[in-house]
């Protein structure tokens, strides 16, 4: 029994602007039409599993299930972490789920957010890896290096236990760039992909051995959970008591069990705009591009343009990315440098770190199209068959324009239908809620206008899904 368990937390700023902190890299279409979540559920196909098991943030939950359902996914599960506590503690709430049921699959540990081009190589690995771990063995995956890399760190492989797994002699930090090339020119270093592959008792009885602070934290927020749908919501108070540790440190580095499965799988965990232009296709002049683009004379140049055309002449190693709400340039030497514009837009408050200008609810999305002083238009979509909560402003009144589909209003004490190019009038301080009773997504537009219009001017008068 394989269960896959695939972690999507994480909240990375390096490919900022497009991932925010409520919408980071996992969620995104970067390289296909799919998302990377969607993705690492896809390679899945060519191998016997069950249903893959999530965990994820708590605030990113509507985005994972949203995701899954479009791709037609099935799940065991979505483990909701309150807060952050590292991939140790993650890969133990999983391991305590699978073995619930008196089962102990093996657990293929995988990250929502990694590029795998080889699909056939990465299954031909977890089927060498499958041996290994049967026999109790803890299994990492090893990328092999195609260059000297000094943003990941380094597995050194040990004694070999056949011709596809090695003991795991150490795992090495992040080097410099002399002695990354001294690795791979050994033959010996692997890069840490951060996938693994053991069995859930195995797991959880080295942790134990090693961490057990991490496990007992664990057990203690798992006997009081709240499932709620495919969720699985765990105690806050408890898991921010649990110590913050990476796997790596809290098991890997101190088990005698330890192998890598060497992986050559045109693998990369897009950590950056340059090595996200480095596994797109390229033209003859080395531009990698996506959405309304037009170059002259541009060499060497990754271009992402999501609502605007963007054209370039004449330059040369740039990294270029469009949104409805910023646009960065960056020299591609420069890259890992964007995080210090993410610093500066928090310390600013500014909320173009946190969220992009569209915002997903579980109900559907808003997206300001305009705004001024008084007013601010917003283009609403609503999903078949649901509704906002029902909730009224102080400071702000609100006009609706229904442009698509048909929509059910709560008004104050009145309840009523518009259909396309009807709207309504929501006064201040009136309960109001929007309902999609149809078979297709419903479109308006929502006009605010007032003194006061930040989103905190809002009593939520029912805690039906998420008001916006």
């Amino acid at each position: 029994m394989l269960l896959p368990v695939i972690m999507a937390g994480g909240s990375g700023s390096r490919l900022w602007p497009l991932s925010r902190t409520l919408y980071p890299k996992q969620f995104l279409a970067l390289t296909s039409n799919a998302t990377m979540l969607q993705e690492t559920v896809k390679r899945l196909d060519g191998i016997d599993h069950q249903a893959p098991l999530f965990i994820c943030n708590e605030e990113h939950r509507f985005i994972v299930a949203e995701q899954l359902r479009k791709g037609g996914m099935d799940n065991s599960g979505i483990i909701l972490e309150p807060v952050g506590r590292n991939t140790a503690p993650a890969i133990a709430l999983a391991a305590l789920k699978a073995i619930a049921n008196n089962e102990d699959p093996l657990l293929l540990v995988l990250a929502a957010d990694h590029v795998i081009q080889n699909t056939d190589a990465f299954l031909s690995s977890v089927q060498h890896a499958k041996v290994e771990a049967e026999k109790g063995k803890l299994v990492t995956f090893g990328i092999v290096p195609t260059h000297p890399e000094t943003g990941y760190g380094y597995i050194r492989r040990g004694k070999a236990l056949n011709s596809d797994a090695y003991c795991v002699d150490a795992f090495v930090e992040k080097p410099q760039l002399a002695t990354a090339k001294d690795y791979v020119g050994s033959g010996e270093y692997y890069w840490n992909s951060g996938m693994f592959l053991f069995k859930a008792s195995r797991y959880l009885s080295e942790l134990e051995k090693y961490a057990p602070e991490i496990l007992d934290s664990c057990k203690a927020a798992m006997d009081i959970t709240e499932e709620d749908l495919d969720f699985t919501r765990l105690d806050k108070d408890i898991f921010m008591c649990c110590p913050n540790d990476s796997i790596d440190y809290a098991v890997m580095e101190k088990t005698q069990d330890a192998v890598v499965v060497p992986m050559d799988a045109n693998w990369s965990d897009v950590g950056s705009w340059s090595s996200l232009w480095e596994v797109n296709d390229k033209d003859a002049s080395g531009n990698a591009t996506r959405g309304d683009v037009l170059v002259e004379n541009t060499t060497n140049t990754y271009i992402y343009s999501q609502n605007k055309l963007v054209a370039t002449v004449g330059v040369d190693d740039l990294v270029i990315v469009e949104t409805k709400d910023a646009v960065l340039v960056a020299h591609k030497d420069k890259v890992q440098d964007v995080k210090g514009i993410v610093n500066q837009l928090k310390q600013a408050n500014r909320y173009e770190y946190l969220q992009h200008r569209e915002v997903y609810r579980p109900w559907g999305t808003h997206d300001e199209i305009a705004g001024g002083d008084r007013f601010h238009v917003k283009h609403v979509m609503v999903k078949p068959g649901e509704r906002t909560a029902t909730q009224m402003h102080y400071h702000r009144a609100e006009h609706w324009v229904v442009v698509k589909g048909t929509a059910k209003v709560i008004n104050g004490d009145k309840s009523y239908l518009l259909t396309e190019n009807e709207s309504t009038y929501i006064p201040i301080g009136s309960a109001h809620s929007i309902e999609n009773p149809g078979q297709i997504p419903l479109e308006l537009i929502e006009v605010r206008s007032g003194a006061y219009l930040s989103e905190d001017d809002v009593v939520r008068l029912e805690d039906y899904g998420v008001g916006y």
